[in-house]
């Protein structure tokens, strides 16, 4: 049993074996279409939620888990475990780092002897999931809860994500580019790229897929070079597509880890559908 506990959210886009193999507690967020509500990875998949997205995307928004939702998850990894460790998007993208510290607060009286910390990722994504990951990692191998957060910072600071869009139509909604910006854009065809540290950056404008693509693999390239690389490949109702790029990066690049997951509809419900990203870090 490892003396360390991981909880983190599904904005991290953990792959469930991946989730199953390092024990992590996964916080779903919240996603409503009309009158029913979601559970992220839970009560509908990534696909099935772009497709709900897809019929009607006005219809279709998220919320972050509850302070009581965050206190159920410490209060099942408690039971195998006194050292606890929430890993949360970058709060300030989302509510979740605010929800998880006040379950920590509650906590504090219901669960005596428990020990939790709250650490935002500055991040989103699978570099979020990275930075669980290599708490999850640290915490298999027996480290205490003082170096699993070493280890995580660690992470924290190196890992990087850039994100292709493929159509800015509804970008407005993260509050990055106004509405009438990305309604233009979207005549235009553009496509934007973004990275994110902290919140979310517009780091360039691609014409095409194929000048996304390059842009994107480049960005990738300047920062890992020949060095081997951790690589997580995410896409939003674009698996096709995102195999290719997968494939891709395997031929071009030294790559230690490499996997494929599907891009969160939290964060899919700014970006839509046909986005892809890539999370790295050069490392052995």
């Amino acid at each position: 049993m490892n003396k360390v506990a991981i909880v983190t959210d599904s904005i991290a886009c953990l792959p469930p074996e991946m989730v199953r193999q390092y024990q992590v507690r996964i916080l779903p967020i919240n996603l409503y279409f009309g009158d029913r509500v979601y559970r992220d990875g839970v009560d509908i998949t990534p696909a099935e939620a772009y497709e709900l997205f897809l019929k009607n995307p006005k219809r279709f928004t998220t919320s972050a888990p509850s302070p009581m939702d965050c206190l159920e998850a410490y209060r099942e990894v408690s039971k195998r475990t006194k050292d606890i460790l929430c890993i949360t998007v970058s709060s300030k993208l989302s509510m979740v780092y605010q929800s998880a510290h006040i379950a920590r607060e509650q906590a504090k009286t219901e669960l005596p002897g428990i020990t939790i910390e709250v650490l935002d990722s500055y991040m989103a994504t699978a570099a979020e999931g990275f930075i669980a990951l290599a708490g999850a990692r640290a915490a298999e191998v027996g480290k205490s809860l003082t170096e699993v957060i070493k280890a995580v910072e660690e992470m924290r600071n190196k890992i990087s994500v850039v994100i292709l869009l493929d159509t800015v139509r509804y970008v407005y909604r993260s509050g990055r580019i106004p509405r009438v910006a990305a309604h233009a854009g979207s005549i235009l065809d553009l496509r934007p790229i973004f990275t994110v540290s902290g919140t979310v950056h517009l780091g360039g404008i691609a014409r095409s897929r194929e000048q996304g693509i390059n842009q994107l693999l480049r960005r990738m390239r300047d920062k890992v070079g020949q060095n081997p690389a951790h690589v997580a490949v995410m896409h939003a109702y674009a698996r096709d597509e995102a195999e290719k790029l997968k494939e891709r990066i395997s031929s071009e690049f030294n790559c230690a880890e490499l996997w494929l997951t599907e891009f969160s509809p939290v964060m899919g419900y700014a970006c839509g559908t046909g986005t892809l990203a890539v999370a790295f870090y050069s490392g052995d």
